[in-house]
C-alpha cells in the first residue's frame, strides 16, 4: 500500500512494504482507475484485455502480508475490481491470491451473493509441511512425503470451483514450487526437475495456469543474498547457471503440439505435423527421509541417485525412414550444477573459471546423438538406464527416406 494511502504503519520485508488497507477508499479507487486508464492509453485496450489483474497478495496471512480481516480483504477486492471494470468491463480481475489454497469457497460465495465481478480464482501452494512465510529466509523446511502435494491441492481447488455457484471461473496458481523459502537447497537440487514435471503432468488438466516461483534467484524479499547457490527460488542462479529445474521447463516448452497416447503417468509423448517425435519421461521419487531432517541439511549433501530398472520407450506408427535421434538427460551429475558446486566444496564466491566449469556441466547438450532407421513396420523401441529422479527428453527428427 502506498504510504500516503495506508491506514497503518505495519510493514514486511527489508524494503518495508506496507501491508495495511487503504484509509480512504475513494482515493484508492481513483488511484486504481487512473492507473488502469494509463495502461490502456499506453498499451491499448486489446493488450490490456489479455492481462489478469490480481488483487493483493496472500491476505490470509494476517499480520504478515495483510493486517486486515477476511471482511477487510473482501472490501478491498470489491473496490479494486469495480475500479478496474470501470475502465473496461472486458478487463479481467480476480483473487484472492491466498497462501495455501485459502478462502476459495468464501471468495466465490461473497462475489456471487454481492454481485461483485470476478473472472478468475488465484491462489498459491508449496510442497513443504510447515508454515507459509519465511520473511528472513532462515526457517527450516521439511518436504512433504505426499507424492500428491501441490498437484493434489490444485485438483481439489478445481473441484471446489466446479461445485460452486460460479463453476466456469478460471483457476490460476500464481505461485507454486517445492518450497516457499528462498533458502531451500531443494530448489538447486537435481530432485527439483522431476518434481516440477510430476506436478505439471498431474495438475495440468485442472488449472488454466501454474506459475513456478520464480524465474531467477534475483529475489529481494529477504534481502540480497551473496552466495552462488543459496537455495534461491530461481531456475537460474546469479551467475546465469542453469539449474535442473530450468530444463524441466525447457523440455516442456519443446514438446510438439499433438500429444500421443501413453499409459505412463511419468511421461508426455508428442509429435508434430511432420511426424517428428518429442518424448519426455522421468522418475519421480521422494528420497527425503521425513521429519528427522530438514531440507536445509538434507539437500545440501551429495545425494547419489539409486539405480532403477531401465525405462523403455516404445513408439508405433512412425513413417519409415532415417531419423536423427537426440537424447537429453537431467539427474544426478547430469546437468546438475549444484552437485558440481558441492564438489568444489561450496565456495562462497565463484571464480570466472569455476563459473565456466559449472556452465559447461549444465549446458544441456545431448548425452547421445545418432542416426537411426525406422523400417516399414513403423515401430521403434529403446531402453534408457534410469535412476531415481532422472529426466529424459528424446527427439526423433525425420531427415530422409
Amino acid at each position: 500500500m502506498p504510504n500516503a494511502l495506508a491506514s497503518g504503519d505495519k510493514t514486511i520485508f527489508w524494503w518495508k512494504g506496507n501491508v495495511t488497507p487503504p484509509k480512504d477508499y475513494q482515493k484508492w479507487d481513483d488511484l486504481i482507475r487512473n492507473l488502469v486508464q494509463h495502461w490502456t492509453e499506453r498499451y491499448g485496450t486489446d493488450e490490456v484485455k489479455s492481462w489478469y489483474f490480481e488483487v493483493w497478495n496472500e491476505p490470509n496471512l494476517k499480520g504478515a502480508f495483510f493486517t486486515g480481516t477476511q471482511a477487510d480483504y473482501f472490501k478491498l477486492y470489491t473496490e479494486t475490481a469495480k475500479a478496474v471494470k470501470s475502465v473496461s468491463k472486458d478487463y479481467r480481475v480476480g483473487g484472492p491470491a491466498t497462501a495455501g489454497n485459502g478462502w476459495i469457497a468464501e471468495t466465490i460465495n461473497y462475489c456471487n451473493q454481492n454481485n461483485v465481478p470476478i473472472d478468475f480464482i488465484s491462489t498459491h501452494t508449496y510442497g513443504v509441511k510447515q508454515g507459509f512465510l519465511d520473511e528472513a529466509g532462515q526457517t527450516g523446511t521439511v518436504l512433504s512425503l505426499d507424492k500428491n502435494a501441490v498437484s493434489g491441492d490444485m485438483i481439489r481447488t478445481r473441484k471446489v470451483i466446479n461445485q460452486s455457484a460460479m463453476p466456469k471461473l478460471e483457476l490460476h496458481y500464481t505461485e507454486w514450487s517445492a518450497s516457499y523459502t528462498p533458502s531451500d537447497p531443494i530448489h538447486d537440487s537435481y530432485h527439483e526437475a522431476s518434481y516440477i514435471l510430476d506436478k505439471v503432468k498431474k495438475a495440468g488438466p485442472y488449472v488454466n495456469s501454474m506459475s513456478y516461483w520464480t524465474f531467477t534467484d534475483i529475489f529481494e524479499e529477504a534481502g540480497p543474498r551473496f552466495t552462488p547457490f543459496h537455495g534461491g527460488f530461481g531456475l537460474l542462479n546469479y551467475e546465469d547457471i542453469k539449474k535442473p529445474a530450468y530444463y524441466a521447463f525447457k523440455f516442456l516448452n519443446e514438446l510438439a503440439d499433438q500429444q500421443l497416447t501413453s499409459a505412463d503417468s511419468n511421461a508426455i509423448v508428442t509429435k508434430n505435423k511432420a511426424g517428428n517425435v518429442r518424448a519426455l519421461f522421468w522418475d519421480f521419487t521422494i528420497a527425503h527421509p521425513g521429519d528427522s531432517i530438514n531440507n536445509q541439511v538434507y539437500y545440501r549433501r551429495d545425494l547419489p541417485a539409486k539405480s532403477l530398472a531401465p525405462a523403455k520407450l516404445m513408439l508405433k506408427h512412425l513413417t519409415a525412414g532415417t531419423y536423427r535421434l537426440n537424447v537429453y538427460k537431467v539427474g544426478y551429475r547430469a546437468n546438475d550444477a549444484y552437485t558440481l558446486y558441492h564438489d568444489m566444496h561450496s565456495p562462497s564466491q565463484l571464480t570466472k573459471g569455476q563459473v565456466e566449469l559449472l556452465k559447461k556441466g549444465s549446458a544441456g547438450t545431448p548425452v547421445s546423438s545418432k542416426l537411426i532407421h525406422i523400417n516399414n513396420s513403423g515401430n521403434w523401441e529403446n531402453e534408457f538406464p534410469l535412476r531415481e529422479n532422472d529426466v529424459y527428453f528424446v527427439t526423433l527428427d525425420k531427415i530422409g527416406r
